[in-house]
């Protein structure tokens, strides 16, 4: 009886040890090339690579300040993006993260630890950061640039039209003051030709009144 049950222990322990040997051979690797990137005073862009020939279905990350004060997780599925965007940072502070992949059988080992430090509110890039030569950066300065030019066009265009208001309305003017001068010239003569029957009365009234009856003086 003894011997059985050493005998089923020792079974129960090679399976297992078999099943976590397999489930350990299919979970993925560790994510390598973590970069931070996209510095700002409450914010950061975390990159990282996954090594090919692995499913990967998602990513956990680990974030926490390094005075050890605050730690965050952040786990992500159903997804094969390479980055994530670090939200509600505090400025000048430095933080530790680190990547796991998460495949089907399980998560991977944690990548190596990646420390970073957040910036003033009043600084735009690191002084001394290589992101200046990163694409995203440039390409965040690329889209500052067009968005100054294109302001800038608008509202070159929004003066023309003004200007091209301001003369219409002008014109306008000038047309609607020279039609209202015509009408009075138009007037004035006609008004004028009614004047003189109107004093005179000359063509209604007679030089004689023959209700008067005339009076012949003879002298003697």
């Amino acid at each position: 009886m003894a011997r059985l049950l050493v005998l089923l222990n020792s079974l129960v322990l090679l399976l297992f040890g078999s099943g976590m040997f397999l489930v350990g051979a299919n979970r993925p690797p560790a994510p390598v090339n973590v970069s931070v990137m996209n510095l700002r005073a409450d914010s950061a862009t975390v990159t990282w690579e996954v090594p090919e020939g692995d499913i990967i279905i998602g990513f956990s990350i680990s974030q926490q300040r390094q005075d050890g004060h605050m730690q965050r997780f952040i786990r992500e599925v159903n997804t094969t993006s390479r980055s994530c965007v670090l939200w509600d940072l505090e400025e000048e502070t430095d933080y530790i993260i680190q990547v796991q992949s998460i495949g089907l059988y399980g998560e991977s080992q944690a990548s190596k630890k990646i420390h970073f430090r957040t910036l003033k509110k009043t600084d735009r890039f690191p002084s001394n950061s290589s992101n200046q030569d990163d694409p995203a950066v440039q390409g965040l300065d690329k889209s500052r640039h067009l968005q100054t030019g294109e302001m800038i066009i608008i509202v070159v265009v929004l003066i023309m039209w003004a200007a091209v208001i301001a003369l219409f309305c002008r014109q306008y003017d000038i047309i609607k003051d020279n039609d209202s001068s015509n009408n009075k010239e138009k007037a004035k003569p006609s008004s004028e030709r009614s004047t003189p029957e109107h004093h005179s009365g000359g063509l209604l009234r007679s030089k004689f009144h023959p209700s008067v009856p005339s009076i012949n003086i003879i002298e003697v």
